[in-house]
């Protein structure tokens, strides 16, 4: 057994691609090796900003001698097939056997590989895993034809024993691998000689170079608390920054420096954003006052000064961004506190989306969509309004202009310095929330009211323009939209009706398109004998939401009758592409909700759910009432993981199956009319007597919504379902026995359908 030591030394790695980088390495070196014939016990791999090294241990000393016996064409086969199978094996004929197979007689190949050492394998795998290494980015340097992600330096390759280490002959494009690498690139640029992975790294640690990226964290970690500590504050914690900057340096050295005065009044998470993006600054807070007033950098090299003339140079950049951020500052204040009026003009000219208009024309469906839901929320309609109409005004700023990732915090700020209401600030921020399956969920109800308003004017809007997922793409986040309405709904436990909403949301967009130029220019043609009052209010833009749809129905069955009468159609499908959807009004507001239903599943998937007991839930009444839904299948969930639930289950499936075939072999529904009095069996009266029974529990518990006692009462028909089934034969050629049980069936069914469609869960 050996072990093996690479080391592939180059200029500077980008820090984003040395975690997969080292991982590559590990596992396309060591599936090579194992598909080569070699076996290994362990195998780890490290990444720094200048080399990949792979450790691997255990490595055996060659390959297995491996002997394969192929069948080949009879012996009396044409000439061609015979030659063939030589030339597939690389043999002669004298060197094939003969062996009877059944009828005939065929040829057979021996083929004997014998055993490899462990040296030439390595390099063979080597090269390969080199020139064909899948970094997102390569470049190729010099006269030669090999591409890295930066220009390759050197090679260290070692096979190291017992009685020594073996440098493993290998070159590639004049790179011969050695036992030497190099330390620190400033404090032991000197090649250092290793005999093994322990003396490795003991001999990069002496070299200043830290092989390890979590110790490199660990160590910035605790230096940068230390150094904040000393001086009464505490380091934001950040562990994307924290992880990126152990990727820039071999040799951390942790400094810390102060904000200047004239920036503690900018606000902390600009200074933090300014810091984090342009120079990889920890920033540092004082807790006592919740400001940042200082930052931690970390330098790749010791200096005599200890690091004074860093940090002074470092001041001096910071001191510029500073200075930008300070102008965005209060130039954006200048702005929100002359009512953002400015922005509003702004955002006129831009577009959301070619068919959807301008981020303006979004707005205000937002705002017109928040008031519908406000008192379904507990918000006051003027404040959603008016929130939603200010929560996006900060994309025209000139700080999230800079900073896109501040978009929503800053216009908290920026309401605030307005004199807008709390609630009105808070919206701005956490509309866009939840982002993402680990996102908080807005609790306020002016910020629930703007969020789900904003997620399902995007969804209704992409759907009116045939713009939806499909497979693994959606370029708009839709299925992001969708999770993001029901983290909101079930997180706040909020009965809302989606049908209605999206009416509602499809409801503006009708009267965007009502209100457009071009049917505004030809609304004589629409003045017609007897026509609905409800079309001019349509038309006007002044129809109810219950009346919309009708007016859409008669401009659409209008248009399609006299188009010819239009100047230029194909102008206006174009101007108004919402037109074509209206067309199809049923089948919109289902397909809407069908999406949601799918992301539902998804998420409570998660949770542990089946799909098919979702949508035996789903099968029922209000099933847009996600809370309802969700309630009614976690019922049911908890119901048929119990003895009673699974046995229940099965007595429907039996009953109902049973009935089906009856009815559709005797052409009737058997669907009322059972009565106790034909009952033969003790068994058969019990049953009756225990539907009387859960019926009178079930309808009051579902009409509470009670889905636990309901499901209680129906796991009591267990028993008296199973002892009739035990006693009773429900076929007998008694007709008017059998139409009573049948009935009785018909009864079961019914009943159980009322908690739950359990025709479509499975078992």
């Amino acid at each position: 057994m050996a072990d093996l030591l690479i080391e592939l030394l180059s200029e500077e790695i980008p820090a984003r691609m040395q975690p997969k980088a080292a991982e590559d390495l590990r596992k396309l070196m060591t599936d090579g090796l194992v598909e080569a014939g070699l076996t290994y016990v362990h195998a780890m791999a490290f990444a720094t900003p200048r080399r990949l090294t792979l450790a691997v241990e255990g490595l055996t000393e060659e390959s297995r001698a491996v002997r394969e016996e192929r069948k080949g064409p009879r012996t009396d086969a044409p000439e061609a097939a015979i030659q063939g199978f030589l030339r597939a094996t690389g043999l002669t004929l004298d060197r094939l056997e003969k062996r009877a197979d059944k009828k005939a007689e065929v040829y057979f190949a021996v083929l004997e590989k014998p055993g490899r050492a462990a040296a030439a394998i390595v390099a063979e795998v080597l090269e390969r895993v080199i020139r064909d290494f899948p970094w997102p980015k390569s470049m190729r340097w010099g006269s030669g034809s090999l591409r890295w992600v930066r220009p390759l330096q050197g090679v260290l390759c070692l096979l190291v024993r017992e009685d020594g280490a073996e440098v493993v002959p290998f070159e590639i494009d004049g790179l011969v691998a050695t036992n030497t690498t190099r330390g620190h690139r400033f404090h032991a640029p000197q090649g250092v000689s290793v005999t093994s992975f322990e003396d490795y790294e003991q001999k990069l640690t002496r070299a200043h170079v830290v092989l390890r990226s979590d110790e490199r964290r660990d160590r910035i970690r605790h230096d940068a608390a230390t150094l904040a500590f000393a001086q009464g504050l505490e380091i934001v914690e950040d562990e994307g920054l924290l992880t990126e900057v152990a990727g820039l340096v071999e040799w951390p050295v942790t400094l810390m420096g102060r904000i200047e005065e004239q920036f503690l009044g900018l606000p902390p998470e600009v200074l933090q954003t300014s810091m984090k993006e342009h120079q990889k600054f920890f920033s540092v807070r004082n807790p006592a006052t919740g400001r940042i007033e200082g930052f931690v950098t970390v330098a790749n090299i010791e200096t005599a000064d200890h690091g004074a003339t860093i940090l002074a140079g470092n001041a001096k950049v910071l001191r510029a961004r500073l200075s930008d951020a300070r102008f965005f500052w209060e130039n954006d204040l200048r702005v929100a506190t002359s009512g953002m009026e400015e922005w509003k003009e702004r955002l006129k000219s831009v577009t959301f989306h070619n068919k959807l208009g301008s981020q303006w024309e979004r707005i205000e469906r937002i705002a017109a969509l928040a008031r519908e839901i406000a008192p379904h929320v507990g918000a006051d309609p003027d404040l959603a309004a008016e929130a939603a109409t200010v929560a996006k005004l900060d994309l025209r700023s000139s700080m999230v202009g800079e900073f896109p990732e501040l978009q929503g915090l800053m216009g908290r700020y920026y309401a605030d310095a307005a004199g807008l209401p709390a609630e009105v600030a808070a919206a701005a921020e956490e509309h866009y929330s939840p982002l993402g399956p680990n996102d908080a969920v807005p609790t306020a109800p002016v910020s629930v009211a703007v969020a789900l308003a904003d997620k399902i004017d995007t969804l209704t809007g992409f759907w009116a323009i045939d713009e939806k997922p499909t497979g693994s793409k959606d370029p708009f986040a839709l299925r992001r939209a969708a999770l993001g309405v029901i983290r909101l709904l079930l997180g706040n436990g909020l009965r809302l009706r989606l049908e209605d909403v999206i009416e509602d949301a499809y409801h503006t967009y009708a009267v965007e398109w009502a209100k457009s130029y071009r049917l505004r220019r030809h609304a004589p043609m629409f003045d017609e004998p007897g026509q609905p009052e409800v079309v001019t209010d349509f038309f006007r833009g002044d129809a109810e939401k219950g009346d919309i749809f009708q007016g859409v129905e008669f401009v659409v069955d209008w248009l399609r009758k006299n188009l010819s009468l239009l100047t230029d159609p194909a102008s206006m499908a174009s101007h108004d592409p919402i037109y074509g959807e209206f067309a199809r009004t049923g089948d919109f507001t289902a397909s809407v909700l069908e999406f949601f239903h799918d992301r539902l599943k998804v998420h409570l998937r998660d949770q542990g759910i089946r799909h098919d007991v979702i949508d035996a839930c789903l099968a029922m009444p209000g099933n847009d009432d996600l809370v309802l839904l969700v309630r009614r299948a976690e019922a049911l969930a908890a119901f048929l993981k119990t003895e009673d639930g699974e046995n229940l289950l099965q007595g429907f499936k039996r009953a109902a199956n049973l009935l089906a075939q009856a009815e559709a072999k005797d052409g009737v529904e058997y669907s009322f009319g059972a009565d106790p009095k034909w009952s033969e069996y003790d068994e058969e009266r019990a049953l009756f007597a225990a539907l009387d029974a859960a019926e009178a529990r079930i309808r009051p518990a579902m009409a509470a919504e009670d889905f636990q006692g309901a499901m209680s009462a129906l796991a009591a028909l267990r028993a008296p379902i199973d002892a009739f089934f035990t006693v009773a034969q429900i076929n007998t050629d008694n007709q008017v026995i059998r139409r009573n049980r049948l009935n009785l069936l018909s009864r079961i069914r019914r009943l159980c359908l009322e908690v739950a469609d359990l025709t479509r869960v499975e078992g």
